[in-house]
């Protein structure tokens, strides 16, 4: 009896000396875009960090290309659970919160160094938008640049607003869609994995991305025309679930927190260049042709923005109306 209870204890010792460490938690991360565009280095640049750091304690799983959820999905598939980190398009919270499309009103903001001021952590405008995503159960853990919006066209540039009469163009946001309207075009919705399908096809004669996309994701090769408009500052926010939040360690967040005010600064301060250095490669690199605004051409666009702003007010009222003052103080 002495030696099966010898054997069981030995049992029970080699059972537990094998059992592993302590589970390192897995946060996956749903990307729309692929991992080689800036804002999928700027995820892996946070991977990195972080499982470093956290002594692989921490691991996250990026899955890019919408491989998981598209951009419109993002924010609700967060803020429920079913993922537990995501990248989307800070306009995707328009539909329940509308003040966050301020970015998406047209030359609104007009060079990179009034959206840093503007998303900056501690200026009311980051603060206020901040307050407004977290609502939803899906909390901004840092924001991406990801520069100012240009036009894209197949057949014909879009330099001038009279272009679009009558014609469908690619937009990302509600705003947006708003100044398409303006101009007498018709705005379709697409996520930012759909554009390449949507331009290939003809399913739109326009449309308005970031200038580094037309790289990532060869754009260049189903669109002859970029216009630099510059209209719009595009910018994506990396979410985590509130309750997950909640559930790490205060060294874990300490962890994630320093990791993404690093990120978020490091690509923050490289986009101005960045955008540069990607319109010299489509010139260079491409048979798309790129078009700058004339000062004429230029006022006429601005000539259809004043729709766009009272919906806005409209939409988002004295939240809303407080965001654009604080926007203008930084022309």
């Amino acid at each position: 009896m002495r030696q099966i209870y010898r054997a069981f204890a030995l049992a029970a010792a080699v059972a537990l000396i094998s059992q592993p460490a302590a589970a390192e938690k897995v946060l996956r991360l749903t990307l729309q875009l692929p991992i080689t565009n800036i804002l999928g280095q700027n995820a892996q640049a946070f991977k990195e960090l972080v499982e470093q750091e956290s002594g692989g304690g921490i691991k996250i799983e990026i899955y890019p290309s919408a491989q998981l959820y598209k951009d419109k999905e993002v924010p609700q598939a967060v803020a429920s659970g079913a993922i537990e980190m995501g990248i989307a398009s800070i306009t995707r919270f328009a539909g329940t919160r509308p003040a966050v499309d301020l970015f998406y009103v047209p030359f609104l903001f007009n060079d990179n160094e009034s959206i840093a001021k503007a998303t900056a952590p501690g200026h009311p405008i980051r603060e206020a938008l901040d307050k407004e995503m977290l609502s939803t159960g899906a909390r901004p853990l840092w924001w991406q640049a990801f520069g100012l919006a240009i036009m894209l066209g197949k057949d014909e540039p879009l330099a001038d607003p009279a272009a679009l009469e009558g014609k469908k163009a690619r937009v990302f946001g509600k705003m947006l869609g708003e100044f398409v309207k303006s101009a007498g075009g018709a705005p379709v919705l697409l996520s930012g994995s759909e554009q390449f399908l949507a331009y290939q096809r003809g399913t739109v004669d326009f449309g308005m991305t970031g200038v580094t996309a037309v790289k990532s994701r060869k754009l260049h090769e189903v669109m002859g025309y970029l216009t630099n408009t510059n209209h719009a500052a595009i910018e994506f926010v990396v979410l985590i679930n509130d309750k997950v939040w909640s559930e790490l360690s205060d060294q874990e967040r300490a962890v994630m927190s320093k990791a993404a005010v690093k990120v978020e600064k490091d690509l923050r301060d490289t986009y101005g260049k960045l955008h540069q250095d990607t319109l010299d490669w489509v010139a260079a690199n491409t048979e798309m042709k790129v078009i700058d605004l004339t000062p004429a051409q230029l006022t006429a666009w601005r000539g259809k923005v004043q729709p766009v702003y009272d919906l806005y007010v409209k939409q988002s009222g004295e939240t809303g109306k407080r965001l654009l003052e604080e926007a203008k103080k930084l022309q």
